[in-house]
């Protein structure tokens, strides 16, 4: 097997052989910024890794590796209109750099590109491949509307917002594995529990990323720092606070997201110390934890030797460890 280094380089020479800028540009040049601003490129890893821990060549893989790549970036153009966020990756997202329309129907565009690249897929792969995508793509749209709909609902509940995060993220971790499942034409069992262990992960990785948005190093995380606090996202930290605050701290809480103020550091700032003071931060660390561990009791079940299984423990366990 490759290295996680040597799958992410061979996703990145096929994206350029296969996605071009070419008339008219404005549609395509927003498609080729986007994905080649670089990124973690999990997901693709994780198709291209599946398909070799099962027997199977990866490069079998990269158009369904490639898809999935451009499903994402897809859903982070829309997602950055929505959400009105000036920063991607360090650099001006695709709406702010040309505009909104620009914006949506290059967006559009991707997620069309995504289906074609299935269409090198022959007979059942082809059918499971597209199946699953089509279902993904929906759950991933849910999910967006959840986590639109939660910012104006005052009643939503810690289950609610698990499941909007793994409808809106660990779906996608999930289907990338079983793509590679998919692919290599293993068995049933597997390609479910390949699918399992991915969308555990999934939840852990967003649970992740919610927590470093407001403790991240903003230097090294790429994105606007404590935009979910400045955008009133009900988060896991938000409503663990609520749940464990006294009542004046979670009225103060409550304050701090019925308010946009021009300057919003202070703001940032005080929602943290309510994040840190009510345990809430310490114990959202011990939920991306919990989540982990029962992935990896997934994984500990698949039948595979265990030699097999190892890349993917170590990616696990690269993605509880990061800071961006």
């Amino acid at each position: 097997m490759l290295s996680i280094s040597e799958y992410r380089e061979a996703i990145i020479e096929y994206l350029h052989e296969k996605i071009k800028v070419k008339e008219p540009a404005n549609l395509y040049e927003p498609m080729v910024y986007i994905l080649e601003q670089g990124g973690k490129r999990l997901r693709p890893v994780l198709v291209l890794m599946a398909t070799e821990i099962f027997d199977c060549d990866y490069r079998k893989a990269l158009d369904a590796a490639l898809a999935i790549e451009v499903f994402h970036n897809f859903s982070l153009v829309h997602d950055d209109i929505m959400d009105d966020a000036p920063i991607r990756r360090g650099r001006e997202t695709v709406h702010e750099k040309w505009d909104i329309n620009t914006g949506i129907l290059s967006g559009d565009a991707m997620l069309i590109n995504a289906y074609q690249l299935f269409e090198t897929y022959e007979g059942d792969t082809f059918k499971e491949l597209s199946s699953l995508f089509t279902r993904t793509a929906i759950q991933v749209c849910e999910g967006q509307q959840y986590d639109i709909d939660f910012e104006t609902r005052d009643d939503v509940t810690i289950e609610d917002y698990l499941l909007m995060i793994e409808y809106k993220t660990a779906v996608l971790v999930g289907a990338s594995l079983q793509m590679g499942a998919i692919v290599a034409q293993t068995s049933a069992t597997c390609k479910e529990a390949i699918y399992q262990y991915g969308n555990l992960l999934g939840i852990a990785f967003q649970l992740q990323d919610d927590y470093l948005d407001a403790f991240g190093d903003p230097e090294t995380f790429g994105k606007q720092p404590g935009g979910d606090i400045i955008e009133n996202k009900k988060t896991f930290l938000y409503l663990k606070t609520l749940e464990l605050a006294d009542a004046h701290e979670a009225q103060q809480l409550e304050h701090l997201y019925s308010i946009n103020p021009v300057h919003n550091s202070g703001k940032i700032e005080a929602v943290k110390a309510l994040f840190e003071s009510s345990g809430a931060a310490d114990l959202t660390r011990k939920e991306i934890q919990k989540y982990t561990s029962m992935a990896f009791d997934v994984l500990d079940k698949i039948d595979l030797p265990e030699e097999k299984k190892e890349p993917l423990r170590s990616f696990g366990e690269m993605l509880m460890e990061r800071q961006v």
